[in-house]
């Protein structure tokens, strides 16, 4: 099973928005995270990249 861990703005641990992540949709500037428990995080803003064999996701957003 793959799963992510998706950063605000940087790839920090003290910008940790999300663990385990399954899935993300993404509406717009509207980024739905849902992790393997099925809990969901929204976050405004946009897909900086994406490392699948890193298991990382990151997210600039407005809030620095």
């Amino acid at each position: 099973m793959c799963l992510s861990t998706a950063y605000l703005n940087k790839k920090e641990e003290d910008k940790v928005a999300a663990r385990y992540v399954a899935n993300i949709e993404v509406d717009g500037s509207k980024i739905t995270l849902t992790d393997v428990m099925g809990f969901t995080t929204e976050i405004e803003g946009t897909i900086v990249s994406v490392d699948l064999t890193g298991a990382t996701v990151v997210i600039a957003t407005s809030a620095a």
